[in-house]
């Protein structure tokens, strides 16, 4: 059965990414990364306002405190319910790495990893930000740091450094974190680059093809069993939201599409796979 896809939005980001749906702010927020901006919208789709928070807006969560805690360009910072941003240390100085994509623990911990604008090999990380403030290096040579989301016990994470072509699964223990690693699902290179991914109620990793025109699915099994075409090519991530959580959001973005193609590039699309999500987790800083 195909699925129904609707844009949702009109294309108000140059680079969308990092979808994130919570009753806190009654519908769905997302970055339009490399303008520094956190995107917030109606139920309607409409505009709601945009937050500025730096140079660049890599990724973001809510704090269960109110407000949210935001990736910026080289670290971390905390958005107070009213708007202030109040920014933690630089993790570092190189000017030639950013932040990109990241999520919370079902613990409340906020990862996020890095990586070159050049593209570098190896010289992104993935960090940890604790709910005390400290932040440590979970992972060393990361290239494209990408999605990262929880199974729904909270046993097992998946992660994507996109460059390996691969989804990769992670051990998770509720005190030490992200533990032993390896292969979950190889996508191709002619399907497009995977990207930032959700997980839904069945243990389901949907994940977004980057110049792949595609949102997938694969089973708990590393099963491909589905897969939602967009009608542009850089589809960046995915979330669950609405009302029920049986929504599924998709972030677009069109950096380096020429002038005149694809104009709805950076629009966000929606879809109704017939499977719901999980909610999402918060910070505990």
């Amino acid at each position: 059965m195909s699925i129904t896809v609707e844009q949702f939005t009109e294309p108000l980001a140059f680079h969308g990414e990092g979808p994130v749906w919570s009753p806190d702010w009654a519908g769905l927020r997302f970055v339009d990364m490399l303008a520094g901006d956190i995107v917030s919208v109606d139920p309607t789709g409409a505009l709601r306002d945009r937050l500025h928070v730096g140079s660049v807006a890599a990724a973001f969560r809510p704090r269960r405190t109110g407000g949210m805690v935001v990736a910026t360009e080289r670290g971390f910072a905390l958005v107070d319910a009213d708007g202030a941003v109040h920014r933690l240390p630089n993790l570092w100085t190189d000017p030639r790495v950013r932040m990109n994509d990241g999520g919370c623990d079902p613990q409340g911990r906020f990862y996020c990893g890095s990586m070159a604008y050049n593209l570098s090999p190896g010289a992104g990380r993935l960090y940890c930000l604790e709910p005390t403030g400290s932040v440590h290096i979970v992972l060393s040579s990361v290239t494209i740091s990408n999605g990262l989301a929880w199974s729904p016990d909270g046993t097992t994470a998946y992660y994507v450094d996109s460059v390996t072509q691969r989804i990769d699964v992670f051990d998770h223990d509720p005190v030490a974190g992200l533990g032993r690693r390896r292969p979950f699902v190889e996508i191709r290179a002619e399907h497009g680059l995977p990207d930032g991914l959700t997980v839904d109620r069945d243990g389901g990793v949907w994940v977004a093809l980057f110049g792949g025109s595609a949102v997938r699915r694969y089973g708990p099994d590393g099963v491909l069993d589905d897969v939602i075409p967009l009608p542009v090519s850089q589809v960046t991530a995915c979330t669950f939201g609405g009302p029920g959580l049986d929504e599924l959001y998709m972030t677009t973005s069109r950096e380096n599409v020429p002038n005149g193609e694809q104009p709805q590039a950076g629009s966000v699309y929606r879809a109704r796979p017939g499977v719901s999500g999980l909610p999402t987790s918060y910070f505990v800083g």
